[in-house]
């Protein structure tokens, strides 16, 4: 036997829908959810473009780095966990055309590739200059190259030409239209040759002096194992007399893809936040005026017999399917109107969005069910309790203690659904936070402008209508200060949407100088150092860094030897395991603010090292430094301390000789 409160609750639901009472708070629902899932939708796609294009750039899910040959056990644990692993190799190395073709050398990017590469990513390759690249899962075979086209350029070779690099010729077949995984390191502005890894041994060029990089990438489609890998290599690199070695992830490495991901992934979450409290506002403004236009029918249910329960109960029956329509609607719609995100950014986003998760889905109903239940059934649930009298004063009356619980479950559970889309909690908080002590004072606010306007207004002589208006809102304040400071807070809302738009645009158009270099030359020996800038000046170039740079490893600290297991912080034990590019200058460089200590010209073994690094190595004005350099030691000590713009674009060095 179906119980009374169904019948009763979708009986009143399909009255309430013909009398259109309903479709006023699902029109309110299903465009919240809307909103919502649309954001969410399109940050979810976006999100995960991010990060498909950011291992992309990895070249893998993980990345294992060395400086040496990489120990064999690496590759032999991921493929024991059944994962992907390729080894790279890339160093700095000369390349020149046969003497009967000009003879013309130039630095490159030398990289040798094995079959399997790019595990993330694809190649684009084309058949020769300036025509059109086609992605391509092959690699160079035995005995030929692929070249940058600006290698073949600046050496007048064409596609099936020679080019010698060491003791080995190769056959030039393909020209690199772009590399998934080139990184922004100094080396990799040089132009690329790839060739396939049976080649490295015939050239000699490596050596026990040779600057070469390994980088071992590993993906999977298994996350677990993935996880399982990065906890094993995160500890195998902390064991006695592994030097050199060093992992990178999203959330490990490449902090510059971080930071992309992090900004956008906020920005994002920030404005379905408030997309979501304006929801909130909506919905509760509604709910109120369709409690209002039930007192008639409750009271007469009521008279009729009715316990409070059975009423109650149909009415909850009814909101949760109400909620569910709407949300099915709003979900729908936020759908179709994500594309429109999608097409008004296309101009930002050159990439192809993968598919959204069901994530938003289930947000997209969670909230909108949460929205209807905690904010509009407190005000309906007090129907039930509606005694005849109360028709005559078309009062709902105020919130009883079960519909003030239903409130506050609802609340909590709104709140954990707005923590749950910021994916930040710390943001999450500040938000919640903010707009709870918004309320309040729009509500003290509210209350003091009431009572102004009872102790201001005189009855004798104000017009009838302001008299009127003035005894209404007298004798429900409580009302009309939830309504006042509802509104506030909805206003609130859309102007930090707005303001947070034009933030947006002008920090991603601010995240260059206008003024930031777009071309890097290195590797100017100092007998070229002259002509070259003679150069610049003859081609109107007046303003650019000019330094010399040296690598050196950080060997000792106040005359104690450092390894990285001295420290217990990551970056810091990755920083003691690289080598620093170091430079020395008379004069401070403008774009960097001392911020300890003085800049000492000419003083002999005086170093300048920069405020961030000094924070994470624990060190401080006076200390003194030893770095290995080519296998000579040098020793300075710490005489001024820098403030660094590493997105300035400009030189910068973590520590220079003064």
């Amino acid at each position: 036997m179906t119980p009374l409160f169904l019948k009763l609750g979708w009986r009143t639901l399909w009255r309430d829908l013909r009398a259109g009472e309903l479709r006023l708070l699902i029109v309110a629902v299903a465009l919240a959810v809307a909103a919502l899932t649309a954001v969410g939708f399109f940050a979810d796609r976006l999100k995960g473009g991010l990060q498909r294009d950011a291992l992309k750039l990895l070249g893998g899910d993980l990345v294992v780095r060395s400086d040496s040959v990489m120990p064999p056990a690496f590759a032999d644990k991921a493929r024991q966990l059944g994962l992907q692993a390729v080894s790279v190799v890339t160093f700095p190395t000369m390349a020149r055309a046969r003497d009967e073709d000009g003879g013309a050398s130039r630095l490159v990017a030398f990289k040798a590739v094995p079959d399997g590469y790019p595990l993330r990513g694809n190649l684009t390759v084309a058949e020769g200059i300036n025509l059109p690249g086609a992605a391509t899962r092959e690699i160079p075979a035995p005995g030929t190259a692929w070249a940058d086209p600006s290698l073949m350029e600046s050496l007048n070779l064409r596609v099936g030409q020679t080019l010698l690099m060491g003791d080995a010729s190769f056959r030039v077949t393909r020209i690199i239209v772009q590399e998934p995984d080139r990184g922004g390191g100094f080396i990799n502005f040089s132009p690329r040759v790839m060739v396939n890894t049976a080649d490295v041994a015939a050239t000699n060029l490596i050596q026990p002096a040779s600057r070469t990089n390994y980088r071992l990438a590993v993906a999977g489609e298994n996350r677990a194992a993935v996880n399982a890998y990065t906890d094993w290599v995160s500890e195998e690199i902390k064991k006695p007399g592994v030097r050199g070695v060093r992992l990178e992830s999203l959330e490990s490495g490449s902090p510059e893809m971080r930071q992309t991901l992090d900004r956008a992934e906020k920005f994002l979450n920030l404005v379905a936040l408030l997309a979501a409290l304006l929801s909130a506002v909506a919905v509760a403004i509604v709910a109120r005026g369709f409690a209002a236009k039930h007192l008639d029918d409750c009271a007469m249910l009521r008279v009729l017999g009715q316990p409070q329960r059975t009423i109650a109960l149909a009415y909850t029956f009814e909101f949760v399917l109400a909620g569910l329509a709407a949300s099915a609607i709003g979900v729908a719609i936020g759908y179709v109107v994500h594309y429109g995100f999608v097409a008004l950014l296309a101009g930002l986003v050159e990439t192809a969005l993968p598919a959204a998760t069901l994530w938003p889905v289930a947000f997209g109903i969670g909230m909108g069910l949460t929205l209807l239940l905690a904010f509009g059934l407190p005000p309906v649930l007090q129907l039930a309790q509606v005694p005849p009298l109360r028709v005559i004063r078309r009062d709902v009356g105020g919130l009883k203690p079960a519909s003030m619980a239903v409130l506050g479950v609802g609340v909590a559970g709104f709140v954990a659904l707005l923590l749950a889309a910021s994916s930040d909690l710390k943001l999450g908080l500040i938000a919640v936070g903010g707009f709870a002590g918004a309320a309040l004072v729009f509500a003290a606010a509210s209350y003091a402008a009431v009572l102004l306007l009872r102790r201001s207004v005189n009855e004798a002589t104000a017009p009838r209508w302001l008299v009127l208006a003035t005894r209404q809102l007298s004798a429900r304040p409580v009302y009309a200060v939830v309504q006042t400071s509802a509104l506030a807070i909805g206003l609130l809302a859309l102007m930090i949407l707005v303001l947070l738009r034009t933030d947006l645009i002008s920090s991603w158009r601010n995240a260059t100088p206008p003024d930031a270099p777009d071309r890097f030359v290195i590797n100017v020996q100092p007998d070229q150092g002259e002509a070259f800038q003679q150069a610049l000046k003859a081609g109107g170039v007046t303003t650019y860094d000019w330094y010399p740079m040296i690598r050196g490893r950080l060997v000792a600290v106040n005359g104690k030897p450092v390894t990285p297991d001295d420290y217990e912080d990551d970056r810091a034990k990755r920083l003691v395991d690289r080598e620093f590019n170091l430079s020395n200058s008379e004069d401070k460089p403008g774009h960097n603010q001392i911020v300890g200590g003085a800049w000492t010209p000419g003083e002999k073994d005086a170093l300048s090292v920069e405020d961030g690094l000094a924070k994470t190595l624990g060190l401080k004005l006076g200390d003194s430094l030893r770095f290995d350099i080519g296998g000579q030691p040098s020793e300075a000590k710490i005489t001024s301390l820098r403030k660094v713009d590493w997105s300035s674009m400009r030189v910068n060095f973590f520590v220079m000789y003064s």
